[in-house]
């Protein structure tokens, strides 16, 4: 056992690779039989997870029954689809390109954000970049409030703090990214009788880090059961290349370069783990907090972060209300 293997035992986050992958695979050959389709699509990002879901997939249904789909856009990093491509090479798997921009621009997508960013920065035009950010959780105090980031072209970051319209705009219409995504994903679905594979991980799952019916939208989701340091564990079983496996977790949303950390989970990905593996088993902070390397007192915070995000999500998870949903 190497001293990293020793570490994640001794957090609770070791597994044994190689079982958990038969395990899903075998899984994912049931789902299958159950949807009554022929082979998985999986949108490819270039980043862990959706390489770990293609992986998976091969494993349980072979190469030729499994599609890779890239879908840039003209804000997407430029290794997307250069690491996307790598991993769908390693697979042996095929892979069509879709660049989503036309359907963007058409949709109103960078025009309704643009707008948005504009009543708070009016001269955000043409050439500005942004992202939206949450502080890091590293010090004890009140939950954290989003900043905007706006970058002219030749100057320097500017942050403005963002009002609760002018957030929920810029988030309604930046969605419309993973919604057109998911829509080319389901277009490739009917086309090939394939089901959707959904790629995402127990910390993004649980505390809705995803769009309903857009990228939370799949007809199966294999590693939702997964914390982000086993899915990792599963990369390095599977042969996942390293050029992805370094490659630091993105949103890949926005035109300034994001991480998931300062986006969304205000935490490195390996400390929240630990806090909501702590807080899924009913652990008080304190027994949490060495491994974490965060206060009693962080820990509690983050709780009633993950608490108040677990509340939210339960909307995004929600199917349709019916009158049969209601017993009628």
């Amino acid at each position: 056992m190497t001293s990293a293997d020793a570490r994640l035992e001794a957090k609770g986050l070791q597994i044994d690779a190689a079982q958990v992958a038969a395990d899903i695979a075998g899984r994912i050959v049931g789902w299958l039989r159950r949807l009554r389709r022929r082979g998985a699509i999986v949108g490819l990002s270039g980043g862990i997870d959706s390489s770990v879901t293609a992986a998976l997939c091969v494993r349980a249904l072979g190469p030729d029954r499994v599609i890779g789909l890239l879908m840039p856009e003209r804000e997407s990093l430029p290794d997307s689809v250069v690491l996307g491509q790598l991993v769908a090479q390693s697979l042996g798997v095929r892979t069509y390109v879709e660049d989503v921009t036309p359907l963007l621009v058409a949709s109103g997508c960078y025009a309704r954000r643009d707008a948005a960013i504009r009543t708070l920065v009016p001269e955000y035009g043409d050439g500005w970049r942004c992202k939206v950010v949450v502080p890091s959780l590293t010090a004890e105090g009140r939950l954290p409030t989003s900043t905007l980031v706006v970058r002219p072209p030749a100057g320097e970051e500017q942050r403005v703090r963002l009002t609760a319209d002018a957030l929920l705009s810029i988030q309604a219409a930046s969605s419309l990214k993973q919604r057109t995504r998911k829509m080319l994903e389901y277009y490739y679905a009917d086309r090939f009788q394939f089901a959707v594979a959904g790629t995402p991980n127990r910390l993004e799952f649980e505390q809705g880090f995803f769009v309903k019916n857009g990228d939370g939208a799949a007809d199966f989701k294999p590693i939702a059961h997964l914390y982000k340091a086993q899915v990792y564990q599963l990369a390095a079983h599977l042969g996942v290349p390293d050029e992805v496996r370094t490659r630091p977790p993105t949103t890949d949303t926005y035109s300034l370069e994001q991480s998931q950390e300062e986006f969304y989970f205000t935490l490195p990905l390996e400390q929240m783990d630990l806090c909501l593996l702590g807080f899924t088993a009913g652990d008080p902070p304190e027994a949490v907090a060495p491994a974490a390397g965060l206060t009693p007192a962080h820990v509690a915070q983050v709780y009633a972060l993950i608490a108040r995000r677990k509340l939210a999500a339960s909307y995004l998870h929600e199917p349709p209300l019916t009158a049969l949903s209601d017993g009628a």
